[in-house]
C-alpha cells in the first residue's frame, strides 16, 4: 500500500514519519533541494515547537469542536512524547513556550531528517507536484523533476505542501487548484501574522522602539479582534506578535474606519496606578512617572500627546488633564492601512475548510485516501508555537491514519 506526502514542511515530515513507523511504503515530495526548509526559519531559527496554551479558544477556525478533536487526540505531550523518539529534546519557558534544547531549527530538521531516512521513506527531492488524478485503484500523482514530467500510483496521499507564506521557501499555495479541481472548496486565501501598515503620524518618534501592550482591531465600533504580546513601531508600521496575531482578521482592503487601538498599560495597569496614586499630590513629575514603565521615547511622544511638560509636578496637573494621558496611554488609535504580504508573514489564513476533513484521521470527507493536513487547511493560531503544534498534530493523525492496514 503506497503512500505518497506532498510537502516535506513540519506537517509532511511527521506525516510521512508515522505512516512509514506502521511499515507503509513512503514516497515524500519535496519541491526544494532539502527537507524542512520553512522549518528552519520558525522561531527566529529558534523553533517555536508548541504552547502550554494549545487549545482550540486561541485559534480560527471555522469549527471549533472540529479543532478540540484533533488538539484532544494529540495534544502537547504527545507531541513531545514523538520529539524525543525522533532525538530532539524540548524545553518550556516560563511562559509556556516549548523549544528544543538546541535553541536552534537547525537540528531539529537535521534529526528530522536523519529519522526519514532511517524510516526507509523514499525521499523526491527538487520535485513539484502539479496534479493528483482519481485512478481506481487510488491516487495518480503527476510531478516534474529535472525538466521531465514523471507519474507514479498510490493508494493513499497526504497533502502537506503549506499555504502561501515564505514563498521564497517554496510555499507558492500551488496545490489549492488542485484541490479544487478534485471538488474541495478553497475559502479565499490571505497573509496572516503578518506585520501591520499603519500610519504612526504623531508616533512617528518611536521608530524602532518595543513595548509589551494589548491591542485591539476595530472597523468603525465593531471590535474585530484583541492581542497583547511584544510590538516594535517601524517606519510602515507595526511589527510582533500583538499585532501580527491580529493581521488575518484585517479587512481587505481595509476601510478608513479600520483601526488598531493600542493600550501601553495593558500589563502595568495595577503598577502604574498604585504609583499614580502615591504620586499624585507630591511634587514627582510626570516624566518619572512614565519614566517608570516606558524607554525615554515613549516618554517624550506621550507627554507630548497629553500637552503636559515633563517636568510639570503631579500635583500640578488639573484632573482632566491627568485622565487625558490615562486615556491616551489605554487606546492610542492608529489607521491600519493593510499588511505586509506574503513575504513577511509567518503563515496564510484561508484554505480548505476544516468540515471537509474528519477530524481523526484528517481524511478527505470527498476523496477516501486523500488526507488534507497543516497550512492546507483553513486553521491559524497566534504566535507562539500554535501554528507549527497544529502543523505537527494534524500531519501525525494523517500519517498514522494512511499507514493502517
Amino acid at each position: 500500500m503506497k503512500i505518497a506526502v506532498i510537502g516535506a514542511g513540519a506537517s509532511g515530515l511527521l506525516a510521512a514519519l508515522n505512516a512509514a513507523w506502521q511499515g507503509a511504503p513512503v514516497t515524500l515530495f519535496e519541491r526544494n533541494a532539502t527537507l524542512g526548509r520553512k522549518l528552519l526559519v520558525t522561531g527566529s531559527g529558534r523553533c517555536n515547537l508548541t504552547n502550554d496554551g494549545v487549545r482550540n479558544n486561541p485559534y480560527t477556525c471555522d469549527d471549533p469542536g472540529w479543532l478540540s478533536s484533533v488538539l484532544e487526540q494529540f495534544g502537547v505531550a504527545d507531541l513531545l512524547e514523538t520529539l524525543e523518539k525522533i532525538g530532539i529534546p524540548a524545553y518550556k519557558t516560563w511562559d509556556g513556550w516549548y523549544y528544543p534544547l538546541s535553541n536552534s531549527a537547525h537540528s531539529v530538521v537535521d534529526a528530522m531528517t536523519h529519522a526519514v531516512e532511517r524510516a526507509g521513506i523514499t525521499i523526491q527531492n527538487d520535485s513539484k507536484v502539479v496534479d493528483i488524478l482519481k485512478t481506481r485503484e487510488g491516487f495518480r500523482v503527476i510531478f516534474r523533476q529535472g525538466g521531465d514530467q514523471q507519474q507514479a500510483d498510490f493508494k493513499r496521499v497526504i497533502v502537506s505542501a503549506g499555504g502561501k507564506a515564505y514563498p521564497t521557501l517554496g510555499s507558492t499555495g500551488e496545490m489549492f487548484p488542485v484541490l479544487a479541481e478534485l471538488g474541495h472548496t478553497v475559502n479565499a486565501i490571505q497573509p496572516a501574522l503578518a506585520p501591520v501598515l499603519a500610519e504612526l503620524k504623531d508616533l512617528n518618534p518611536l521608530q524602532g522602539v518595543r513595548v509589551d501592550l494589548g491591542t485591539h482591531l476595530f472597523n468603525g465600533k465593531t471590535l474585530l479582534a484583541s492581542a497583547a504580546g511584544n510590538m516594535i513601531f517601524t517606519k510602515w508600521g507595526l511589527n510582533g506578535p500583538a499585532v501580527m496575531d491580529l493581521s488575518h482578521h484585517i479587512p481587505d482592503p481595509p476601510g478608513n474606519s479600520t483601526q488598531i487601538s493600542l493600550n501601553l498599560l495593558h500589563f502595568i495597569e495595577n503598577e502604574f496606578n498604585q504609583l499614580l496614586r502615591e504620586k499624585r499630590n507630591s511634587a514627582f513629575p510626570v516624566s518619572l512617572l512614565l519614566g517608570a514603565f516606558f524607554p525615554p521615547k515613549v516618554v517624550h511622544t506621550y507627554a507630548k500627546l497629553a500637552n503636559i511638560a515633563e517636568n510639570k509636578p503631579l500635583k500640578s496637573i488639573d484632573k482632566d488633564t491627568l485622565e487625558r494621558l490615562v486615556k491616551t496611554l489605554e487606546d492610542t488609535r492608529l489607521k491600519v492601512t493593510g499588511v505586509r504580504g506574503y513575504k513577511y508573514c509567518q503563515a496564510s489564513a484561508g484554505g480548505i475548510p476544516v468540515c471537509e476533513v474528519k477530524p481523526n484521521t484528517l481524511e478527505s470527507i470527498i476523496h477516501p485516501g486523500l488526507y488534507l493536513t497543516g497550512e492546507i487547511l483553513d486553521v491559524v493560531g497566534p504566535c507562539g508555537g500554535y501554528n507549527l503544534h497544529f502543523a505537527f498534530a494534524s500531519g501525525s493523525l494523517a500519517g498514522q491514519a494512511a499507514g493502517k492496514d
